[in-house]
């Protein structure tokens, strides 16, 4: 630290250069400088004593002595009153600061650390209408959570990315080394549609009823096992389980978005296939109603994949209990019946 010369002062009887530089350690205690700020604020030793519980005179003192360390005078006395002179108001302004720096450190030491964020993935339909509002109530419990949702019906490999913390995935075949997988739910489709639909084009009593619904159908192109893995459910396969043709006429909306054909659905434009997972929150809400007791379950499961990586970071094994807690306490074999 470089020495800067000073102006001349007189010091017993001899006029010499002292050098302006204070070492930390040999600055007055931080105390007598709270006390000095105190005094400032009211320009008196008696209601600085008063706030500070001690006597004027141990103010008094106290100033005298922070004074003689600092060799300048903080104060002018006068008979009733104090004024802070010019050195008075430099040391003010730099205590008040240095004090309110170090309360806002200490304030910060007791803030809750910020919580790393949760990254899941799944398909469109899984994010949106299955992680979605797990994520929602989460944060219900825990404002401070932070997530991110990556949704594809093309790209499977989102699940194998470093900063993915959880996938949901159909099989426990795509799982590598390392990797900590929980089962969640089998896969089970049936045909549902909005309470509108049903009044308007039902009854509905069995399979066959169906001929003459307007089917909301998946394109071929969805979920191609090139690209997520897996072969999906068609209303072929559900017809098939019933043991008849499914009916031979273009179907009223085909999408490979499988959120659309859900909307659609509510909207009341036509039946959907509604995997058990995805369409139980709507079936519970009253926003689409079962037919009939007719459910396909497929001989497949889902799973949430944890990677390796994130086992231990925080957050993301209390999102897991939370899911797998909720899970445990759903009946997963059948949507609720009107």
């Amino acid at each position: 630290m470089p020495v800067q010369t000073a102006p001349i002062v007189l010091e017993r009887g001899r006029w010499l250069n002292r050098p302006m530089v204070y070492k930390r350690r040999y600055l007055p205690s931080l105390g007598a400088f709270a006390t000095f700020e105190v005094a400032a604020k009211h320009l008196s030793f008696t209601l600085a004593g008063n706030e500070l519980n001690v006597t004027q005179a141990a103010i008094s003192q106290q100033i005298r002595g922070l004074e003689k360390a600092l060799g300048t005078v903080l104060f002018v006395r006068k008979h009733n009153s104090l004024e802070l002179t010019a050195s008075g108001q430099t040391i003010l302004a730099a205590v008040s600061s240095g004090l309110d720096r170090l309360c806002e450190a200490i304030e910060s030491l007791h803030q809750p650390e910020e919580r790393p964020v949760i990254t899941c993935s799944g398909t469109n339909g899984a994010i949106t209408y299955w992680f979605k509002p797990y994520v929602d109530r989460f944060r219900e419990l825990h404002p401070e959570a932070r997530f991110v949702l990556l949704a594809s019906d093309e790209d499977d490999t989102l699940r194998n990315f470093d900063e993915v913390d959880i996938s949901l995935i159909c099989g426990n075949e795509r799982c590598d080394v390392g990797e900590t997988l929980h089962y969640v739910f089998p896969e089970i489709v049936e045909p549902v549609c909005s309470p509108e639909y049903l009044r308007l084009h039902g009854p509905f009593t069995d399979p066959s009823s169906l001929a003459n619904a307007e089917l909301l159908t998946l394109h071929p192109k969805h979920w191609s096992s090139e690209a997520i893995g897996w072969f999906p459910i068609t209303w072929n396969d559900w017809f098939s389980s019933r043991g008849i043709e499914a009916p031979d006429r273009q179907p009223c909306v085909v999408s490979n978005n499988y959120p659309l054909l859900l909307d659609a659905a509510v909207a009341g434009q036509g039946v959907v296939l509604g995997w058990h997972h995805l369409v139980r929150p709507l079936v519970a809400s009253g926003k689409l109603r079962t037919l009939f007791d007719a459910p396909l379950r497929v001989d497949r499961g889902n799973y949430l994949k944890v990677n390796k990586s994130s086992r231990d970071k925080p957050g993301v094994q209390e999102f897991i209990d939370f899911i797998l807690s909720d899970l445990a306490q759903t009946e997963q074999g059948r949507l609720p019946r009107p």
